[in-house]
């Protein structure tokens, strides 16, 4: 019997330099929760989030916090052992029942097991769980030990905490304690399921469950038991002998419907019923249930002429990865329920998504995450959490990876949705590049856990699916890790250093990080920072800006392609502007390389509170206009002109299961919409394949680069267009746009009739109400063209402030003479 402790649980400081208003006061607690969230929900503080706020309340993460509770308990049946199960103990807890200390824990992303059964008593029982500070904490271990590289300010890596929490380029420093995920009181007869690993494997005629069992056996009962393992209403039957804590079951089922990612085919998911009940008693003493699909995944690392492949191939199909790297969607993890990681999840795979990169600064997701995903067709990559350090390898941090690793692995591997397990992220290229090999000297630094350790349990518990030692990685010790012709990369120059048109340069084998910074939504950014007057460095901008040098990085970006504009709401509109552009150009390029390039994984999909960042959805869960770029860059069926051999050639990438034939209108334009040229290119191309279609330089070479483009419709509807110069170098006239505004169903439908070349049309929807979202953007017309917008919103907006000048934005507006 399971009963959960989440009831009447208080919270109060118990050491550090704690306001005198905070300090003798005793507040409510959530669980799960975090002491911040608790504190702002008693008023305490002001959300940690706001302003400059962060900084403020830096002193919660130097404070030692106790979470206590009382709970009635009484034997409501015969038992062996009773435990009580922590999910999820954010850090260095102290857990005392009834002023007996019963377990010491140092780790968050394990479960902590601890036996008190001859502490528990009939009636009342005191629980308090108390958490010493995890700063102070890993100040004292860096003075005692040494300190390791690391990014950032704290030392994250001597811990096993999220990474993230003490703050990252994109994330605040608001380092939590509390009981974050679910504590249970259990109590055991005779033997409980300790471990259950249903491993899936497909042959030509069934499918196979093997489930792999581990019993914990309870008492001093040592008993033959029945273990009973149903998948789809196939059920087979095992005795586990009185000696024996571990069992082996499989399961056939005839012609099983297979699991593919979304855009490949169905996802069909059986459900997975584990029992284990006593021979003697017949009494069912623990039970299981989860969800299997029957699917196969390989990681292509085979060398050819190029380098060595890094191809994901499920079912024996190779899958072209359009991806997104995924942080922890809050600072406060705790408040990611179900439903939020819902409407992420589906946001990114409106956006043509196909796999999120759970990152390793982060944490292992709840079962919520990975079952979505599931049902959702969406692959996961799954980092082991370790990131951007160098990690002691030897006791006791060595012990809680071990464990912390078994746990994670046993826990997901049922999930069809996971189909690869990463050892770090940027660790080994960190020891090669970052200065780490002077510092470290002779002391290890975490290769033996992602080249041997992790490997190992991945092998031992999971065998069928692929284990990578680190992203980026060259599939070998003995190449760089981040070496484009082999394995995965990660393309940091660009942004760091390099204008976006440097992507060009790249011929990539996957592109597992790349990435342009823009800010929030306005409506985001304007319920966290209320700077006045808001420029791109007032306090608060730069408080929601953690990149190093990251608003010098944003002007040297905008003053390639627009020049930077003086007015903040300029700045801003091209600033995420430039964000959409850059990403598009990354992601059409390396697609356009397919089959050579077989994957890219944006940075980042999602952020964790309100920032400028390079995340297409902002803290508060609003589209950016990176969306809507990912969106048609990611579309099974792309158009894109790239350059080729000093000159230019359209590109038609086919990523669906239908061949494409289609007819190309190529025209080279005036900006004034004359025609200078036209072309007619048929062209077929089979699924899944990339065709590249040369232009003559005779065709479309332009006589005034500045005053032409070339554009390319195919009569399936696709279109793209280029342009010869950067915008602040072409003679692109005002945008002249007439508008009509219509109230439908849900919202309001806005015409947009341009006559004049006008780029990137775009509504900033959430201008006109905070629910407002369009459902498209980043348009551009020739001149006599229209576009339709859709607003969904439940507000009432007056028509011409859906067309006011701050609303209806176009690149035009930033360069036009």
């Amino acid at each position: 019997m399971r009963t959960p402790l989440h009831e009447g649980w208080t919270l109060r400081a118990v050491g550090g330099a704690v306001p005198d208003a905070i300090a003798e006061t005793v507040v409510p607690a959530t669980v799960p929760g975090c002491v911040h969230t608790d504190l702002l929900a008693a008023g305490l503080i002001p959300d940690p989030y706001l302003d400059d706020n962060e900084s403020a309340l830096a002193w919660i993460g130097r404070t030692d916090w106790c979470y206590e509770t009382t709970f009635a308990w009484e034997p409501a049946e015969a038992h062996d052992a009773v435990e009580l199960v922590c999910a999820g103990l954010d850090t260095v807890a102290t857990v005392v029942l009834n002023d007996v200390v019963i377990g010491e824990t140092r780790n968050m992303h394990r479960t902590h097991r601890l036996d008190v059964g001859d502490v528990l008593r009939a009636g009342e029982n005191r629980l308090s769980v108390t958490f010493a500070s995890a700063v102070e904490h890993v100040e004292r271990l860096r003075e005692e030990n040494g300190a390791l590289p690391h990014t950032n300010h704290h030392p994250y890596n001597l811990i096993r905490k999220t990474a993230c929490n003490f703050g990252w380029d994109w994330g605040p420093d608001l380092v939590t304690a509390g009981i974050w995920r679910p504590i249970t009181l259990e109590t055991v007869r005779g033997a409980r399921l300790a471990e259950v690993r249903p491993l899936v494997e497909v042959g030509e005629e069934h499918g196979r469950v093997t489930a792999h069992v581990e019993l914990a056996r309870a008492g001093d009962r040592d008993e033959p038991l029945v273990l009973s393992v149903e998948v789809a209403g196939h059920r087979v039957e095992t005795t586990v002998d009185e000696d024996e804590d571990t069992a082996v079951v499989s399961v056939l089922v005839d012609d099983p419907e297979l699991w593919w990612p979304h855009g490949y085919g169905a996802q069909p998911l059986y459900p997975v019923a584990v029992r284990l009940r006593s021979v003697e008693s017949g009494l069912e003493l623990d039970a299981w249930d989860g969800e299997i699909g029957f699917r196969t995944v390989t990681l292509d690392t085979g060398a050819d002429a190029d380098g060595t492949r890094f191809t994901f191939i499920v079912n024996g199909r190779t899958v072209f990865v359009r991806g997104a790297n995924w942080i922890p969607d809050d600072a406060f993890p705790h408040r990611v329920d179900a439903a939020r990681y819902a409407r992420r999840i589906d946001q990114a795979k409106a956006a043509g998504v196909n796999l999120l990169r759970v990152w390793g600064g982060g944490i292992f997701e709840s079962e919520d995450f990975y079952r979505h995903c599931d049902r959702e067709g969406i692959l996961t990559w799954q980092d082991f959490l370790f990131a951007c350090a160098a990690y002691p390898e030897e006791e006791p941090l060595r012990g809680e990876v071990v464990a912390e690793a078994r746990e994670a692995v046993a826990r997901l591997c049922p999930h069809p949705s996971l189909v690869l397990w990463n050892g770090n992220n940027e660790n080994n290229w960190g020891w090669h590049d970052w200065g780490w090999q002077e510092q470290l000297a002779d002391r290890t630094w975490g290769l033996g856990y992602y080249t041997e350790l992790l490997p190992e349990i991945v092998a031992e518990l999971d065998p069928t699916r692929p284990y990578t030692a680190s992203s980026p990685w060259s599939n070998s010790v003995e190449i760089h890790p981040n070496e484009p012709a082999h394995g995965s990369m990660h393309v940091w120059d660009v942004w760091n250093s390099r204008d976006y048109t440097a992507y060009r340069e790249y011929r990539p084998r996957f592109v597992a990080e790349f990435g342009y910074q823009g800010p929030p939504t306005t409506r985001t950014l304007s319920r966290a920072v209320h700077d006045d007057p808001l420029t791109p460095t007032s306090p608060g901008m730069l408080v929601h800006q953690k990149a190093a040098d990251g608003d010098g990085k944003l002007r040297r970006g905008l003053a390639a392609h627009f020049g930077v504009p003086e007015d903040f709401d300029s700045w801003f509109w091209a600033a995420q502007l430039n964000q959409a552009r850059a990403v598009a150009l990354g992601i059409e390029h390396f697609r356009s390389l397919s089959p050579l390039c077989a994957g890219t994984v944006v940075w980042q999909l999602n952020d964790c509170w309100p920032v400028t960042s390079w995340a297409a959805i902002d803290g508060d869960g609003r589209r950016k206009p990176l969306w809507y770029a990912l969106r048609d860059a990611y579309a099974d069926r792309l158009l894109t002109v790239e350059p080729r051999d000093g000159g230019l050639a359209v590109v038609a990438v086919n990523d669906s299961d239908a061949a494409w034939s289609a007819r190309l209108a190529v025209r080279r334009l005036a900006v004034d919409g004359t025609v200078l040229r036209e072309l007619d290119v048929p062209f077929t191309a089979a699924p899944r394949t990339t065709v590249t279609l040369p232009l003559a330089p005779g065709d479309v070479a332009p006589e005034r680069p500045e005053r032409e483009l070339l554009v390319v419709d195919a009569d399936s509807g696709q279109r793209t267009t280029w342009f010869h110069r950067a915008d602040k170098d072409l003679a692109l006239p005002p945008a002249n746009l007439r508008t009509e505004v219509e109230r439908v169903e849900q919202g309001y439908r806005v015409r947009v009739h341009a006559d004049s070349l006008v780029r990137d049309v775009s509504l900033l929807a959430d201008r006109v109400a905070p629910d407002a979202e369009v459902d498209d953007m980043l348009v551009t017309l020739l001149p006599g063209e229209t576009a339709t917008f859709v607003v969904r919103t439940a507000a009432e907006v007056a028509p011409d402030r859906l067309v006011a000048s701050d609303v209806l934005r176009t690149a035009n507006e930033l360069v036009a003479r």
